[in-house]
Parts: C-alpha cells; sequence; structure tokens
C-alpha cells in the first residue's frame, strides 16, 4: 500500500475519494497525528486495505469494496475481453475474505456481481464504476435521513453516550448513530457527547473526538469502562451506536464493548439506539449466535501505540465485534425509519416496506 498526500482539505466526509481512475482511503490507522491518503490501483491493495483497518466501519467497507470491484473488473477486461466475468470470481473471494462480520461488505460485492452479470460485451468499468459511485452518494443521503429519523426521538438537551467510530470516516458521509448525533445537536438537543476511547484501537479517542471536535461538538473522552458509572452519575438520556450487522431478530453485532453498554444502559434506565443503514440487517442471519464475529491479533490489546504493555508470556482473547441481544434495544434507526422494540416480525415488515 502507498501513502500520498493529495491536493485536498481533508476531513470526514473524504474518506473514501475515486480520483484519477484510483481509490483512495483516508489511513484512519494515523489519526489524528497525520492526515494521509492510501493509493488503492488493484484489489489486492483495496482488500488490504480493508484488512490492515485502513478503512473500517460496515458502510465505509462496504464502499470501498465497491470501487475495489471496479479496479478488479478494469483488470480482468485488460487481461481477458472474453473471460473477465469468470475471473472476476476469485476477486470477489479475495474481497470478501477481508473482514468476516461487516455484512455491507457481502452486500456490496453482491450488488456489483449483480450489475456486471446485466453487462453486455464492452468495457465493464464504466457502468460498474457509476454503480459504486451511486452507492457511495446513496449511503450520505441515508445517513442524513437515518439522523432526522434518530434525532426525533431525542428529548433535550441531554447528554449522549456513543462508542467506537460511526460518522463519515465510517461511511459515505455524515454518519450513522454519529449521523444521528450531528441531527440531534443541528436542533439543540445534546449538550455532551461522552465518547468511549474504544480499546484496542481507540478509534473513539482518536476519530470520533476528531469528528466531533471539527464540527464544534462538545464531546469528553472517557474509559470504556468509566459509561456505567456516568450513566449513574445522570443526565444521560441514550447510548446511540452504529452495527456491523443486525440479524433477523434484531439481535446486534458491533465494536466489543456494545454489548456492557447496553446493560448498563437498561440497568440505569437509560436508552439504547442503534443506528444503521437496512444493508446491514442481515435476514438470512437468524440470530446472534449465527454471526461470525472476527478475532484480530493478540498483540492489539498486548501493547499501546507500539509499546508493549503487558507482561511476556501473557496471551489475550482479542473479539472484534459482540453480540447485543434484541431484548437491550429500544430502537433500531434506518434510513427508512425507526424499529421501536426490534424483533423478528417488526424487522421483517420493516425491510418488506418500500
Amino acid at each position: 500500500m502507498q501513502e500520498v498526500t493529495l491536493d485536498i482539505p481533508v476531513s470526514a466526509d473524504v474518506a473514501l475519494l475515486w480520483r484519477d481512475d484510483r481509490l483512495y482511503l483516508l489511513d484512519q490507522r494515523l489519526l489524528p497525528r497525520r492526515e494521509v491518503f492510501i493509493e488503492c490501483c488493484d484489489v489486492q491493495t483495496t482488500a488490504e486495505a480493508i484488512r490492515a483497518m485502513v478503512v473500517r466501519g460496515a458502510p465505509a467497507i462496504g464502499i470501498a469494496a465497491a470501487y475495489g470491484m471496479v479496479l478488479a473488473a478494469r483488470d480482468r477486461y485488460a487481461r481477458d475481453r472474453a473471460g473477465w466475468r469468470e475471473a472476476l470470481q476469485a476477486d470477489m473471494q479475495i474481497l470478501a475474505a477481508a473482514r468476516p462480520t461487516a455484512v455491507n461488505l457481502f452486500w456490496a460485492i453482491a450488488r456489483l456481481r449483480e450489475r456486471a452479470a446485466g453487462l453486455g460485451d464492452g468495457d465493464p468499468v464504466p457502468a460498474l464504476l457509476g454503480e459504486a459511485m451511486a452507492m457511495h452518494r446513496q449511503d450520505r443521503a441515508d445517513n442524513q435521513r437515518m439522523g432526522g429519523f434518530g434525532a426525533e426521538l431525542i428529548v433535550g438537551p441531554t447528554a449522549v453516550i456513543t462508542h467506537c467510530n460511526t460518522g463519515g470516516l465510517a461511511t459515505g458521509g455524515w454518519g450513522t448513530a454519529l449521523g444521528v448525533i450531528r441531527s440531534a445537536c443541528q436542533q439543540g438537543k445534546i449538550s455532551m457527547v461522552y465518547a468511549d476511547e474504544t480499546r484496542p484501537w481507540l478509534q473513539g479517542a482518536r476519530l470520533t473526538a476528531w469528528e466531533l471536535a471539527r464540527d464544534a461538538i462538545p464531546v469528553k473522552l472517557m474509559a470504556d469502562s468509566a459509561a456505567a458509572a456516568r450513566m449513574a452519575a445522570g443526565g444521560v438520556g441514550w447510548v446511540i451506536v452504529g452495527s456491523d450487522r443486525i440479524a433477523a431478530n434484531g439481535d446486534v453485532a458491533n465494536k466489543i464493548g456494545t454489548y456492557g453498554l447496553a446493560v448498563a444502559a437498561r440497568h440505569h434506565g437509560v436508552k439504547f439506539m442503534v443506528a444503521a443503514p437496512t444493508s446491514t440487517i442481515d435476514m438470512q442471519t437468524p440470530d446472534g449466535a449465527a454471526i461470525p464475529i472476527e478475532e484480530r491479533p493478540a498483540e492489539e490489546v498486548l501493547q499501546c501505540a507500539g509499546q508493549r504493555t503487558a507482561a511476556e508470556g501473557v496471551g489475550a482473547w482479542n473479539p472484534v465485534f459482540d453480540v447485543t441481544p434484541a431484548a437491550l434495544v429500544d430502537a433500531i434507526v434506518t434510513e427508512r425509519g425507526v424499529i421501536e422494540r426490534p424483533d423478528r416480525a417488526r424487522l421483517a415488515a420493516h425491510m418488506a416496506a418500500d
């Protein structure tokens, strides 16, 4: 992966950028210390960027994969104009293997696969690039609608807690849970955002705080383990999080630590909201037990900023996600509206609606 500096203002809304027949990804591993892009010129570098968490957040992963499909189709067509579709199957597998939990990744691959299947002879790149760009634009528009629906649920002014990063960096722009917070802030409903640091990658400290500070939204960081005490102190109306996959019964897979937040919220009478696009709802996965949970290297937990913090010989369990039971979720908000007290029947009705 090649690091480059682009002549554009860096912001959360340009975390993914198609320019000069290349995909550029703002390297989120380096924020907020450095603001540089990674150039992806083929499917292999795109998949590696997804795997290495240069780009993260379920919607952003899906968009990056769509552009990765464009790069793959371009290369396959240049090599074999008759057999590019068949050869593209291997590239789809490379992308699909990059991150197993975020269902948006597979949704994006399937959408580009379907578009490719309907093409005639000739260069497939213009049509596939148009599809990827449409997905990118649609995600931002959907997030803004989602933000409005979520903000309607909030009675303010109140403080809220959020976990991990769910803003423009994790999406095509505006954000899911952070989009709800942005919309509610515009309506004067948010007095303070408490952002969990989100160990071990510190997405809350490095990314969420970076986005909120740029938007002049009041934010205070706290250790993940401080959230229950913050709720007990009062003044917190909602916990608002995103999701990487929502099962058909309403169980929610999200960044590790979300389940504990939901348990604490229910104990303290704090409402719990999940904001995610309908592409994150996987009606083929019956419940949370069927969601594959990615585990990453132990070193991510055993060290911090490249320095080992644990004694030699100590191991680590490092699941990236956990599953919050639907019974602990007060509302799921999508671009279509609100699912209160989510269960299998309510999710099915929501997904069946036009």
